[in-house]
Order: structure tokens, then C-alpha cells, then sequence
């Protein structure tokens, strides 16, 4: 019997003690985001950079600068640099927080960027000048029902207008499975 009280009482101390380790680790892990606030240089529409740190905003993905699209009526317009002149209204009115941790194979800074309550990357993506790529779901169904920027007429993803002109991030196998679960699951 009072072996049986032993392992018990090793077994709830080992359990108690890894809760507590899971604990602090995600105590650590959410104090472990970067915060950079502006003045903030708009390169493109969805890299900043601030104080020397390059930024690319996370969950989306918006055309490259030199990107066109076609809107409605099969008429050419610069999408890129409509995403860019948004981005510079975005950031350029009042107080941006920008918050991240994790760097991409470039080194940038993976960001979420608010303006008091206002996401900068699901404005973005809700004024259709944007791709959601796992977080801003919603926001770009709402674009695409309305008709917003990209989604008003025809328009070759980012991702495919970079791969067409060689200019592809990554595009391994693993690469593309990662981005598939993103998008299945909606993680980041």
C-alpha cells in the first residue's frame, strides 16, 4: 500500500512539475515578441523597414511593385503600387506597433503591425490589395465578395507572378507542403 502511495506521489509531483515547465515556457514565449515602432520606410506592400530592421508583414501577401493586374473591364492597373501607396497610408497615420519573432530566410522580421485597433496587415487583405496566406481569411472572403482592388477583376497571384519571373522564394517540396498546411489549418 504504501508503494502504491509512492508512485502515485512521484507520478502527480512528475505531472505538477511539467505543468509548471509548459507554464513558464509559454510565459517566455510571449514576452519573446520584438516590438519596433516607426518612423517606418514603405518599400512595398508588405515590407517596411524601421530604424535599419527590414519587416515583412505576416499572414498575407501582396503584389510585387512592378505587378499589374486587370480590373473589371480587362483594363491594366499597377497593383503593386497600389498595394504599396495603401501601406504608406496605413503606417503613415498616427501610433503603428509592429509585433513579431520569427525571421523569414531573408532575415526580415515577420510582423503584425496595428494601428490602435486597426490590423495593417487585415486592412490590407480587406481592401483587396492583399493575398491571406492562413490568418485574414475572413477578411479577404469579404474582399472578394465586394469586389475589392485584386478581386474586381482578373490578377496572377504573388506567389505565381514571382515564380514566373524567377524571382520564386523557395519552391521545394517542403516549402509548398508547408504553405498547403498553413493554409489547411491556419497556422502561422
Amino acid at each position: 500500500m504504501a508503494r502504491t502511495f509512492r508512485i502515485f506521489r512521484d507520478g502527480a509531483f512528475l505531472v505538477a512539475f511539467f505543468i509548471l515547465l509548459v507554464l513558464i515556457a509559454a510565459k517566455l514565449d510571449e514576452a519573446a515578441d520584438s516590438v519596433v515602432h516607426g518612423p517606418f520606410h514603405v518599400i512595398d506592400g508588405d515590407t517596411l523597414s524601421a530604424g535599419g530592421e527590414r519587416l515583412r508583414l505576416q499572414g498575407m501577401d501582396a503584389p510585387e511593385l512592378d505587378q499589374t493586374c486587370e480590373d473589371g473591364r480587362g483594363k491594366p492597373w499597377a497593383c503593386g503600387d497600389e498595394a504599396r501607396r495603401l501601406l504608406i497610408r496605413l503606417v503613415g497615420n498616427g501610433e503603428v506597433e509592429c509585433l513579431g519573432r520569427e525571421r523569414d530566410k531573408y532575415h526580415r522580421l515577420l510582423v503584425r503591425c496595428h494601428s490602435g485597433a486597426t490590423s495593417i496587415n487585415g486592412a490590407l487583405v480587406r481592401q483587396g490589395l492583399a493575398i491571406a496566406s492562413g490568418r485574414y481569411a475572413e477578411e479577404q472572403e469579404t474582399a472578394r465578395r465586394e469586389r475589392q482592388g485584386l478581386w474586381a477583376g482578373r490578377f496572377e497571384s504573388p506567389r505565381d507572378w514571382r515564380a514566373s519571373r524567377g524571382m520564386m522564394d523557395d519552391t521545394s517540396f517542403v516549402q509548398a507542403f508547408a504553405d498547403w498546411m498553413k493554409r489547411v489549418t491556419g497556422w502561422q
